[in-house]
């Protein structure tokens, strides 16, 4: 099983993220976040292999979390912004 966490701050994005995630068979939802920051302290409780991650949250980008936890846990970015592309192979995003 896939374990995935979910940090958007945007409730619709999450919705939609959370019903792909649960459709698949091969998937656990850990959790869903609005704000980067306790979603940083809840993963030392967690057991996650993958996180979708929006880009442009208010508290902390999540380019800035991307690189936080950068080597621990696989990203997907989760924008329409092409301009991060670049940005995502400095930081070995997933997809």
């Amino acid at each position: 099983m896939l374990h995935c966490l979910i940090i958007d701050d945007e409730p619709l994005a999450i919705k939609l993220l959370k019903d792909h995630v649960l459709q698949c068979q091969h998937t656990v939802l850990e959790g869903t976040f609005h704000d980067p920051i306790k979603a940083m302290q809840a993963l030392e409780n967690l057991t996650v292999d993958l996180i979708f991650l929006d880009v442009q949250m208010p508290e902390l980008s999540g380019v800035q979390f991307a690189k936080i936890v950068q080597g621990r846990y696989p990203v997907i970015l989760t924008t329409a912004y092409t301009e991060y592309a670049l940005q995502g192979y400095d930081l070995d995003i997933v997809d």
